[in-house]
């Protein structure tokens, strides 16, 4: 599903990633873990094609996304990459459903095709009730599902989430791990989540842990696999 092959990244002197070499399988759900200023973000952005490598290549399915141009990168993530940030990063001015929908009209569907689509999966989410409503009004918990929502509308392949339920207590934190092993399931999506919730990462099928911007393999856990 994903392969990476010799990743290196440098933000002016400091080179945050070194050699980074890694596969991971359609419908796995793992975790990257370490240590604050690990380079787990980085490396994060870089599979979502947001960062550019300063040397080394990504593939999607044999695809090498790293030699994309801007306008098929922006392509690729639309149909391909759905993200979940720990801030949710809902729009305050839009409804929570319009804040859903805006991934695939941008993907050139129309409102009445997006809104549908929608709400399959907030009827999903358990969260239907609330499509109306703007962000303000939600609760943490329900603006993740909101966000979580966005991120599935153009069935991507790939589930990027970067602290997914870092802002999260312990109920809606364990509810949303919980959720993105069901989306798993019932999809076969895969799923990268960087996290420092060690029930989560414990939960996961495999972690892959940096230190200081290289790979550290845990016990019994390979960072590349043979899906």
């Amino acid at each position: 599903m994903i392969k990476v092959e010799h990743l290196n990244k440098s933000f002016g002197s400091l080179q945050v990633l070194r050699d980074i070499s890694l596969e991971i399988g359609q419908g796995e759900v793992v975790s990257i873990v370490g240590a604050s200023g690990a380079g787990k973000t980085t490396l994060l952005q870089l599979l979502g094609t947001l960062l550019k490598p300063d040397s080394g290549h990504i593939f999607y399915d044999n695809v090498d996304v790293s030699a994309l141009d801007e306008k098929a990168l922006s392509r690729f993530r639309n149909r391909n990459v759905g993200f979940v940030f720990q801030f949710h990063n809902l729009l305050p001015e839009f409804t929570a459903l319009e804040n859903v929908c805006m991934p695939a009209l941008i993907a050139g569907h129309s409102m009445e095709e997006a809104t549908g689509e929608a709400m399959k999966l907030l009827d999903f989410l358990n969260v239907s009730a609330r499509a109306g409503h703007k962000p303000a009004q939600l609760s943490g918990g329900e603006q993740q599902r909101f966000a979580v929502a966005r991120a599935l509308i153009n069935h991507p392949a790939v589930v990027l989430a970067d602290e997914p339920s870092g802002n999260l207590d312990t109920r809606h934190a364990a509810e949303l791990h919980d959720l993105f092993f069901q989306l798993r399931d019932q999809y076969r999506q895969t799923f990268v989540i960087v996290t420092h919730n060690t029930e989560l990462a414990q939960k996961s099928d495999r972690q892959i842990q940096l230190r200081d911007g290289a790979l550290e393999l845990p016990a019994g856990s390979p960072a590349i696999t043979n899906p």
